[in-house]
């Protein structure tokens, strides 16, 4: 299951891997900040209080987006953070910077 916390609602669905946070939270309606979708933007930055064990590897345009400090706390890109198979329970938060 992955918790998803947008800008007003919440919801707590299935998670599905080989999909980003982003697209659970675009799929399940949840008002997440986003404009690109491809990791250039940052709006769809995210904390992950819960699982981060279950997803993907941080990439290439996470490094380029994000100070070192962030991942240390736990911040992803939304649409950058996949999750992997037989993944567990994960909570994440819309955090943008605007």
């Amino acid at each position: 299951m992955i918790e998803l916390k947008g800008r007003t609602k919440v919801a707590i669905v299935e998670t599905e891997a080989g999909l980003s946070i982003l697209d659970h939270a675009i799929k399940h309606n949840i008002d997440w900040s986003y404009s690109c979708a491809r990791g250039t933007c940052a709006r769809c930055r995210c904390l992950i209080t819960e699982g981060g064990e279950f997803l993907e590897g941080i990439t290439d345009e996470e490094w380029d987006r994000l100070e070192p400090e962030e991942f240390e706390e736990g911040y992803r890109l939304g649409c950058q953070a996949i999750i992997k198979e037989d993944a567990g329970n994960i909570s994440a938060a819309n955090k943008t910077y605007f």
